[in-house]
């Protein structure tokens, strides 16, 4: 913020070197003319008043309203300037009417004697603004008619916070020298008030903001039912630094596969159309804020629509706008990333909405730090529970390996040991038809071994898991799980060409048995892949058979290291 001296007699420097506003307003009450002396109990009690409230508009209202009663103003006004000095954030007004202030607007800077005095070191007298030059113009459109007018800064601690304005005495006289004396003292009682309620809603606005970061850590993190989907976690860091940030929309963005980014989580208050808009945005690789992002900076506009740097065609829904970089020490996440950075987290406020003031930017670059870390946590967290349930996984496919498969393979021995023995033809062939059940229940039991060896997605996967994979795909829209049997070595012997050709022969042929079951549902759908078939010329080969409900319905068959065809 800038700063600016005390205008109005010594005043002894506190530990920050600045003057101390305490002995400032003491020095200022020893100097009161004789004249106002039967004013001071007044004065003392709107002293009092003014500083009896840390909420930061309350204090502005008590400002405005003391000031207008101790001076007989008709109208009179407290207006704030942001953190950095810069603009007008907010204005409390006393005895306009509601219907007025809809005229006048919520922050009428283009008034010429608001504008001059946010910054000006002065106090500003005008007897009659209707015949001073100084006063042309100077009023926002719509606000009543005034005659008088004494705008005096408000200041504490060598800062400005704003000004205290006060119009149309209510007898018809202009505002006098003790006039200004007496505000000029409750000015500097005002700078303190508004001192201590914005140090206590930057406090607030801290704590905020810590827990907000905190949250979305536990949220991550924690819980019985922690959001373990990737999407989710964005989600949470989106809707929970809009709320923080007072934005319109708050929004996750992540490198997209041709160079620019893309809106992967969005929490917006736009409306139906916008918010479509927004869920399929994509800022062109082309945009300098795509640039300044990879390179690990923020991006901030005071108007988004009219910033230079911003090509998208979003940005005419949004005003001030931060765009934080997400960084990863680690250089790694799930979604991947450009080396440390993994995305941005965008924070958007609605067109002529308040600017981001610098501890803003600077809390919310820490939720973003701190969101990151989160993610990529979180991340970590998936995939150790990923692995947690693979390796779950391979102990229950060795368990029926090592014990069930062997107990049944066995119990089909012993089987045909009896079957060979026995001289009743009817035992022969029952024993029979159970070798052959107990030879399926072992093709069956295999076949969930090596589904249950799955990998991730996105790892390699031989052709058995590809088969699986098509097979369970088509489950939901045939309404049975299909049954599949390998038969030999299918992933060692198949070549890749042969392999390629007989999952696009299957998923025409589940394609095709979904059609049917439109009409007749079958029961059972029986895949079979056969790496130990011999073709028609005597070359070894693959064979696959589809059969619906016992009725075979595809048999195709290929060299194993070719992508030739053959079938029906």
């Amino acid at each position: 913020m800038p700063h600016h001296p005390h205008c109005h007699g010594p005043a002894t420097p506190d530990a920050s070197g600045s003057p101390d506003p305490a002995e400032g307003t003491a020095q200022r009450l020893r100097d009161l003319p004789d004249s106002l002396l039967p004013r001071l109990p007044q004065l003392l009690e709107a002293m009092v008043t003014v500083g009896a409230d840390l909420d930061l508009t309350g204090a502005m209202r008590r400002v405005a309203d003391t000031a207008a009663a101790l001076t007989s103003a008709r109208y009179a006004a407290v207006g704030l300037l942001d953190e950095d000095g810069v603009a007008l954030c907010d204005l409390i007004a006393h005895g306009v009417s509601p219907e007025d202030e809809r005229r006048i607007g919520r922050l009428p800077e283009r008034s010429r004697i608001i504008g001059a005095l946010l910054h000006g070191t002065d106090a500003v007298r005008i007897a009659d603004v209707t015949r001073d030059p100084r006063a042309c113009g100077a009023l926002p459109p719509g606000h009543p008619p005034i005659r008088s007018f004494l705008g005096v800064p408000i200041r504490a601690h060598g800062e400005r916070f704003g000004t205290l304005y006060l119009a149309d005495k209510r007898d018809g006289a202009e505002f006098d020298a003790e006039d200004l004396h007496l505000v000029r003292v409750l000015a500097t009682e005002a700078g303190i008030a508004m001192s201590n309620a914005r140090l206590y809603a930057a406090a607030r606005q801290r704590r905020r903001w810590i827990d907000g970061a905190a949250s979305v850590t536990t949220a991550l993190l924690a819980g019985p039912t922690p959001r373990t989907a990737p999407e989710d976690a964005l989600a949470v860091v989106a809707e929970r630094g809009r709320e923080l940030a007072e934005a319109v929309t708050g929004a996750v963005l992540l490198p997209h596969s041709e160079g620019g980014m893309e809106v992967a989580a969005l929490a917006t208050l736009l409306p139906d159309p916008a918010r479509d808009e927004a869920y399929r945005g994509v800022i062109p690789p082309e945009s300098p804020v795509v640039h300044q992002l990879r390179a690990g900076l923020a991006v901030h506009a005071d108007d988004f629509a009219a910033d230079p740097r911003s090509v998208s065609p979003l940005a005419r829904h949004y005003g001030p706008a931060m765009l934080l970089p997400l960084r990863s020490e680690t250089g790694t996440h799930p979604a991947g990333g450009w080396g440390k950075v993994l995305g941005a987290l965008a924070l958007c406020r609605a067109p002529g909405e308040r600017r981001f003031t610098s501890s803003e930017r600077t809390l919310a670059a820490q939720f973003a730090g701190q969101a990151a870390l989160a993610l990529v946590l979180a991340g970590a967290q998936r995939d150790r529970e990923r692995l947690a349930v693979y390796e779950d996984r391979d102990r229950i496919a060795r368990d029926l390996h090592d014990l069930v498969i062997q107990r049944l393979f066995a119990t089909g021995m012993l089987l045909e040991g009896t079957q060979r023995r026995t001289v009743v033809p009817e035992v022969r062939e029952g024993l029979g038809q159970a070798v052959d059940e107990l030879d399926a229940t072992i093709q069956e039991i295999r076949t969930a071994i090596i589904a249950l060896q799955q990998g991730p997605a996105g790892t390699p996967a031989g052709l058995r898991t590809r088969i699986l994979q098509e097979t369970g795909a088509a489950a939901p829209r045939l309404g049975v799980r299909p049954s599949v049997r390998f038969v030999g070595p299918v992933d060692a012997r198949v070549g890749k060409a042969s392999g390629d050709a007989l999952i696009e022969e299957l998923r025409t042929a589940l394609t095709d048995a979904g059609e049917r079951s439109r009409t007749s549902a079958p029961h059972r759908i029986d895949v079979v892949v056969d790496a130990t078939a011999v073709l028609g010329d005597g070359r070894a080969g693959v064979r696959l058979t589809v059969a619906e409900d016992g009725v075979e319905a595809v048999d195709w068959e290929g060299p194993l290291q070719g992508g030739g065809r053959t079938g029906s």
